[in-house]
């Protein structure tokens, strides 16, 4: 699993504004790493209780927003965001814009119909092209939601921690002469955590938001109720390169978007189906204090001799979290979790890749080129391979996605469109089916003839 904590985009064209993003960070961790010390001396506790490598390690990328009681302050992911996307600049959407995106989605949604079982979603907005802003401003509530899980599950294991120890120093007598408020403690690390992590997906999510083509780019439920949006200016970007016609491009990315979409409205369960198994996975975090101790230690030597840890440098203590200190222990419901996920994210993807090609045939005469350079994209520097391994040390393998798509595809062949696609309506294959098609159809269709059972 991957320490706690995020990292955005490291493409180098999301990284070309590093030196000012990280100033803006080191500076909000300084500031909290103050805050803390005056509420610990509020609390009459000595600064000397505040050990390198356990507070510090939970003031990482805060500022003093949000209330305590949020596991993850909205406010903090929202402006951390913002500030990301300010730094890469973000592009006002023209009128142009809005009738080129309108006129590719038009026609992705009319070769859809031909392509899928599931209709356009009945929630359209007027205005479908977003700016970079926009799409952080769009897509942040499902962001929220999914990840809030994540931040209680670390808030739960904190909890748990302090209670531990103070059993323990109660066992030993020794409560009283700590005098230390422990309840007063727990809440604030708690409240440090959601800070953390809330500062960090803002980091996250506002460097994704300066390569995502759509809402649905990551192939996760980020809108309520889904529908279809794209990205202009980064959809400019992506086909700037490439000796196709931009029109090309606009629909190619607006068959992705809004299959994907369609997918999302008309199936629900899938939505809770993908949130379950975040929560799922933040109900299992447990912190082992002895590994974490390890950890840290060889963490921090580590960083020491390579000269990337200085105590007195606040932006180094991020570099160390992100080294692997206060990584909880995975446990097997976790581990279950994070297959059931990442099969999910790959069955989506690959139907998104099979339906898209299908639905433009030989309409789009640059489709196989630009299927490929998406494929070869997605290998370098998938967005949400990034943005899972950082979640959780989850790699939605490009091999995985590749037999997804190849499993949908059989799928067809051994029957039609409708069959294919009711199987989101049903048990969803695992990892293993995907290379044996054939006995997955057989084992999920009740036979004509019930006699023999």
């Amino acid at each position: 699993m991957a320490a706690m904590g995020f990292t955005p985009d490291d493409s180098d064209e999301n990284n070309s504004n590093e030196p000012e993003n990280s100033a803006d960070f080191a500076a909000m961790m300084k500031d909290m790493q103050e805050k803390i010390q005056e509420q610990f001396q509020n609390l009459g506790v000595n600064g000397d209780f505040n050990p390198l490598g356990f507070i510090n390690q939970f003031t990482q990328g805060a500022n003093a927003q949000g209330s305590a009681a949020d596991a993850l302050p909205k406010n903090i992911v929202a402006d951390t965001a913002k500030k990301f996307v300010q730094a890469h600049g973000s592009s006002p959407i023209g009128a142009n814009d809005v009738a080129e995106i309108q006129e590719a989605l038009a026609i992705a949604q009319l070769w859809l119909d031909q392509a899928t079982f599931f209709p356009p979603s009945s929630q359209l907005p007027s205005n479908n092209a977003l700016s970079r802003i926009d799409w952080v401003n769009a897509t942040l509530p499902g962001w929220q939601a999914m990840v809030e899980p994540l931040a209680s599950g670390f808030a739960s294991a904190i909890g748990e921690l302090l209670d531990g120890a103070m059993e323990a120093q109660a066992g030993e007598g020794e409560a009283g002469a700590l005098n230390i408020p422990v309840g007063a403690i727990a809440g604030m690390l708690r409240s440090f955590i959601g800070s953390l992590m809330a500062t960090q997906l803002g980091q996250s999510v506002g460097g994704l938001s300066a390569g995502m083509t759509g809402a649905h780019d990551v192939g996760l439920p980020l809108l309520d109720p889904a529908y279809p949006a794209l990205v202009p200016q980064n959809i400019n970007e992506w086909g700037k390169d490439l000796d196709i016609p931009m029109e090309e491009v606009r629909i190619f990315h607006a068959l992705r978007e809004a299959s994907i979409a369609r997918l999302f409205a008309h199936n629900p369960w899938l939505v809770s189906y993908i949130r379950s198994a975040v929560t799922e996975y933040g109900k299992g975090i447990r912190i082992d204090i002895d590994a974490i101790q390890r950890q840290a230690q060889d963490a921090f030597e580590s960083a020491q001799e390579s000269g990337e840890f200085d105590p007195t440098n606040p932006e180094s203590f991020s570099i160390a979290l992100n080294k692997g200190i206060f990584t909880p222990e995975e446990t097997p419901a976790q581990k279950s979790a994070l297959t059931k996920l990442e099969t999910a994210l790959a069955l989506i993807d690959g139907w998104a890749d099979e339906v898209s090609e299908n639905a433009a045939g030989d309409r789009l005469p640059h489709i196989g080129a630009l299927s490929e350079t998406l494929r070869r994209r997605r290998a370098t520097s998938a967005p949400a391979q990034q943005l899972f391994s950082s979640l959780f040390g989850l790699e939605v393998s490009p091999k995985l996605t590749r037999e997804a798509k190849s499993f949908w595809k059989k799928i067809l062949e051994l029957g039609d469109i409708e069959s294919r696609d009711r199987i989101w309506g049903g048990f969803l294959p695992t990892a293993e089916d995907l290379s044996t098609p054939e006995i997955f159809i057989a084992s999920t269709t009740i036979p004509d003839d019930l006699s023999n059972l």
